[in-house]
């Protein structure tokens, strides 16, 4: 081979190169093109969750809100409740011993009445 054949396979080699090297950056070209629109698509995404979340948060603090004002509005009940339950055990105490008492005294007559009987 002399040396202008090898020059022109040499140029023909760079030619195809070359060409297989536009062919691979246009369709890299693509590709990136195709990224930033998926990455166009996912910020437009992610901004309409944010702002429903944002939404959602401020909805959870009104409920929030909501609730410890009835929890305060409720409180003196609960108390008055217990205060309530405490008095109905007081009394429920008190009845019990005078209960036992009567019941002592019933006992202590009727045997009385029995020692009385054996007595006669």
């Amino acid at each position: 081979m002399d040396f202008q054949t090898s020059v022109t396979l040499i140029a023909v080699a760079f030619a195809a190169l070359v060409l297989f090297g536009i062919l691979t950056l246009r369709k890299l070209m693509a590709s990136l093109d195709e990224t930033n629109k998926t990455l166009g698509e996912v910020r437009g995404a992610v901004h309409g969750l944010t702002s429903e979340a944002q939404r959602l948060i401020r909805n959870a603090n009104q409920v929030t809100a909501d609730v410890k004002g009835k929890m305060r509005a409720v409180d003196p009940i609960v108390e008055t409740a217990q205060d309530v339950g405490e008095v109905l055990h007081s009394v429920t105490d008190s009845v019990k011993q005078a209960v036992s008492v009567i019941g002592q005294k019933v006992q202590e007559q009727r045997q009385q009445k029995v020692n009385l009987r054996v007595k006669k």
